[in-house]
């Protein structure tokens, strides 16, 4: 109660010196974390270790991640698992922080969507996101569990732009890697992503796997898949986004900082050389 007056007094103060009270910081979306591969181009590092748990800079990868969330504010992430998944399960349970002496309210919840428990295998991108789309919300954070970007910031006012835009979906696109040269989508000066035909001459970015998405892209007309994909239906999530971008649905950033797809046992070996451990 006293603290309630408190807060309650130091409004009143500044609306009398005719000052605003500051703002509330803006509540974070959950996160969808995609973990299911099979990591085929991993192998044989994945035939006994799911490829989010291999160690990048001494973490596993997917830790990184999680980090990431819990120090921008998010509270509530939904991982989705197939391959070895019981190993993911066990290595972070259902809640995360850094400190373990953090009240769980101050830690991250993670929840498990189980694909192989529940269909003997994963699903893809966008039937895995509409089979976890009851544990996330109208507005969501999305990343791939095997890229490495560790300056990205899940930053709570984009977020709050997001979900007040009319977009379906806010890509963060990356200049293109070597292994990668034509790109995936173009980028207007508007800030709208572009499903760019092959024979246009405009420059395409790499889709870095990190996105904020509304619920509403896995529904008709973008989407057939039922609600929760009962049924295991297992799709690709690139084909709703080209058909939201045709439809002026879809904006980008270009993100510039530090960003590796850790899609073979080369490239993994390669940051791990040329960066220090924790």
């Amino acid at each position: 109660m006293g603290a309630a007056r408190a807060c309650a007094g130091m409004h009143y103060s500044a609306a009398m010196q005719g000052i605003a009270p500051p703002s509330p910081a803006p509540q974070q979306p959950p996160a969808l974390l995609l973990a299911a591969g099979r990591g085929e181009r991993m192998r044989p590092l994945t035939d006994a270790t799911p490829k989010p748990l291999l160690p990048v800079r001494g973490l596993p990868l997917l830790q990184w991640h999680l980090q990431a969330l819990q120090a921008a504010g998010v509270r509530s992430a939904v991982v989705n698992t197939a391959w070895l998944g019981e190993q993911i399960r066990s290595r972070f349970s259902d809640h995360f922080g850094l400190q373990p002496a953090l009240d769980k309210r101050e830690m991250l919840l993670i929840q498990y969507s189980e694909e192989g428990v529940d269909f003997g295998g994963a699903l893809e991108t966008a039937g895995g996101i509409a089979r976890a789309l009851p544990l996330l919300g109208e507005v969501f954070w999305l990343a791939a569990g095997d890229v490495f970007v560790p300056d990205f910031r899940f930053d709570a006012a984009a977020a709050e732009a997001f979900a007040a835009s009319s977009m379906l979906a806010h890509l963060w696109l990356v200049p293109n890697p070597a292994h990668h040269p034509h790109g995936d989508f173009g980028l207007s000066p508007e800030g709208l992503a572009l499903n760019l035909p092959p024979d246009s001459p405009q420059p395409r970015y790499t889709y870095s796997t990190i996105a904020l998405l509304r619920a509403e892209l896995f529904a008709p007309p973008w989407c057939d898949i039922p609600p929760g994909n009962p049924q295991g239906l297992a799709a690709p999530l690139a084909p709703l986004l080209r058909r939201a971008m045709d439809n002026g649905r879809v904006s980008a950033s270009l993100y510039t900082g530090p960003w590796v797809d850790v899609g073979t046992p080369e490239r993994l070996a390669q940051l791990n050389a040329s960066t220090p451990s924790p």
